[in-house]
This record gives C-alpha cells, sequence and structure tokens, in this order.
C-alpha cells in the first residue's frame, strides 16, 4: 500500500467513524424522545382543610366540619391510595392549614409528595384592598409552608383560582417556578408579560376537571363524573396531548365511593401505553429542560 493509498484509507475509515458517531448521537436523541411519556398525569390536590369556612363563617361549626374531614378522614384515605399505586403527587396547601395541622402537611412529605403554596386562609385574591395585603399573604404563606414542610415552594396555585393585577408580579418577586391557576390552554406553556417570558411555567387547570364543583355544587354521582373524567383522558390521549390534570380536595375525593372512583381512573389510566404520574415541580424541571434543548 502506497504512502497516499494508506493516507486514502485512513481519512475513509476516519470518515466511517465520524458517521457512526453521528449516527450514534442521532439515535441517542431518537431514543431520549422515545422515553418521554405519550401523557404525564398530575393528580393535584388542594389540602384546604377547613381554612376557607375558617376565614368566611368561623362561628358555624356545622360548615367547619365539612372542611375537617380532610385531615380527619380523607387525606389518609387519599395518601393510601396514592401510596397503593406508587404515585407522587403535588398538595397545594394553604399556610392555615400548615399551622393548624402541621404533622398531616409533615406526613405528605414524609411520603414524598410535593407541599405548594395556596394562599394563607384561602383568601380570595382578586378581593383584597391593596397590593400590601397580598405580599404579606404570600410572605405569611411561604414562611409558614417552609418552617413546616422544611422546604420553600416553588409552586403556587390562587385560592378560588383568582388573580388581582399583581399576581403575576409577586409570583415572580417570591421565585416560583411554576403556577396552576389559569384556564387559557390544555398543555403547560411559559407566561409571558409584555410579550416578555415572566420565567413561570403554566399548568393550566379546568373548572370541569376539579372535583369540588363537580361534586359539592352540581351533586353530580361517582360513576358520571368518572365517565366525564375518563373521556377527557381519553380525548387528551387520542390527540396526543401529553398533559392530564386534576385538581381535588381531601374533604371532596376523600370520600368512600369517590375515592374507589379515583382508584378506578387510575387503574384505567394506567393501562394505556406511555403514561407517567408525576408531582408538578417534577414535570415542570422536565418542561424547562426539553424547552431549553429546542
Amino acid at each position: 500500500m502506497t504512502a497516499v493509498e494508506s493516507i486514502g484509507s485512513r481519512g475513509i475509515h476516519e470518515k466511517h467513524q465520524v458517521s457512526r458517531h453521528r449516527l450514534s448521537l442521532q439515535d441517542g436523541t431518537l431514543m431520549a424522545r422515545a422515553k418521554e411519556p405519550r401523557c404525564t398525569v398530575l393528580l393535584t390536590f388542594d389540602y384546604d382543610a377547613e381554612s376557607c369556612e375558617a376565614r368566611m363563617f368561623p362561628d358555624r361549626p356545622v360548615k367547619l366540619s365539612k372542611g375537617q374531614f380532610g385531615p380527619r378522614v380523607g387525606l389518609p384515605r387519599v395518601l393510601g391510595l396514592l401510596d397503593k399505586y406508587e404515585i407522587k403527587s403535588t398538595f397545594f396547601v394553604p399556610g392555615w392549614t400548615a399551622d393548624r395541622y402541621p404533622e398531616s402537611v409533615k406526613e405528605i412529605v414524609r411520603r414524598g409528595h410535593e407541599v405548594a403554596a395556596h394562599g394563607y386562609i384561602h383568601e380570595n385574591l382578586g378581593e383584597l384592598r391593596s397590593k400590601e395585603d397580598e405580599i404579606e399573604i404570600f410572605r405569611k404563606s411561604i414562611d409558614t409552608l417552609e418552617k413546616v414542610a422544611g422546604h420553600r415552594p416553588v409552586g403556587f396555585r390562587a385560592p378560588h383560582w383568582e388573580f388581582s393585577q399583581n399576581t403575576l408580579a409577586n409570583l415572580m418577586m417570591f421565585g416560583f417556578k411554576y403556577d396552576s391557576s389559569l384556564m387559557n390552554d390544555e398543555k403547560p406553556y411559559v407566561i409571558k408579560q409584555d410579550g416578555k417570558s415572566a420565567g413561570i411555567v403554566e399548568l393550566p387547570v379546568e373548572w370541569f376537571l376539579d372535583d369540588w364543583p363537580i361534586f359539592e355544587i352540581e351533586r353530580r354521582p361517582s360513576s358520571e363524573v368518572f365517565n366525564i373524567w375518563s373521556e377527557e383522558f381519553e380525548a387528551v390521549y387520542a390527540d396526543r396531548i401529553p398533559y392530564f390534570l386534576l385538581t381535588m380536595h381531601p374533604e371532596c375525593i376523600g370520600r368512600a365511593s369517590r375515592a374507589k372512583m379515583l382508584e378506578h381512573l387510575i387503574v384505567t389510566i394506567r393501562r394505556k401505553h406511555g403514561v407517567r404520574f408525576s408531582r408538578c415541580v417534577d414535570h415542570v424541571e422536565r418542561f424547562i429542560g426539553q424547552a431549553s434543548h429546542m
């Protein structure tokens, strides 16, 4: 073999090696994409207890007792169900609930679930009198959850799903990574303010995917709610929408027949290929990671 032939052969070999390397990188990217779930399911819980009733009806024992069912019966039942199927979830907790039932909030954390912020005593932010009042609610809520749960919350859900004109600015000021209060999409997105990124991911919600209005206001039976929620999931899955979120309350979904319905729904969803259950914070981190590589 001549020197020229040797160099040429080596060049061909190196070119082949580069080609194989590029192919392996491409394969790795395809494999990474293949590992992404077809749909991420977020089972979220607003652990209000009787915070809303304590603010609005402090002297009405029966109304207070409705919320008290949550820490007394509903939450243990929900936690047991999540443990049974090895699902980690996110609990949006008012600071007042953490102050009144600290051991239950610590138990949520001990089982590997996320604790996120939900106001202090379930205040409607759209009805506040001043910007300063809202800032104080954020500060008090964050401080309480950090003390009880052992970590600073990075997620927020507005009580009553109501924002004021100051809420987005407060979310940015207090360093939240995500919000879950708005209804203008069916998959996560980055909130923009004045055309610029606010640095906050929105995990959209929807009223008919919330147990409170459908059970406690419309008084629908569990079988009907199962049909509504499962039909929505089937449609989302068929359209390859990679996101399905439910909002539930331990004092509501924690009733025996409703918890059985939720279990039936979990089993039904788990039969689908490519489904992942997730905490909100984990889903947001994956979403941010994917967006940074696009």
